[in-house]
């Protein structure tokens, strides 16, 4: 029998490679707001006339690292590593669409 709960997890959990210049990217475990396949949707459509931070903000509620996550540790975070945004925004998009594929 499967193990599959029809009602999902309202966050999960994801690795994030933040690139670091001059050097390896560095793993942070993301805790990531779980979403349905409407409210993905819809957070798609509405993307494009958000900033990075905000953007994070709405898709993340936590993370591994000592610094409590907020919004003003999220903006150091994008200030300090410019492909921070992108790196967890794909993680984030790439993470619920391959659950939607398996739909």
């Amino acid at each position: 029998m499967a193990k599959l709960i029809l009602t999902a997890s309202p966050t999960f959990n994801a690795k994030v490679m933040i690139p670091v210049p001059g050097a390896k990217p560095v793993p942070v475990v993301f805790t990531f707001k779980g979403r349905t396949k409407d409210a993905f949707k819809a957070f798609l459509e509405n993307m494009a006339d958000k900033e990075d931070v905000d953007a994070i903000l709405l898709v993340a509620s936590g993370w591994d690292l000592e610094d409590a996550f907020g919004e003003e540790n999220v903006e150091k975070l994008v200030q300090n590593y410019i492909g921070s945004a992108k790196a967890i925004l794909e993680t984030y998009i790439g993470e619920l669409a391959a659950a939607r594929l398996g739909n």
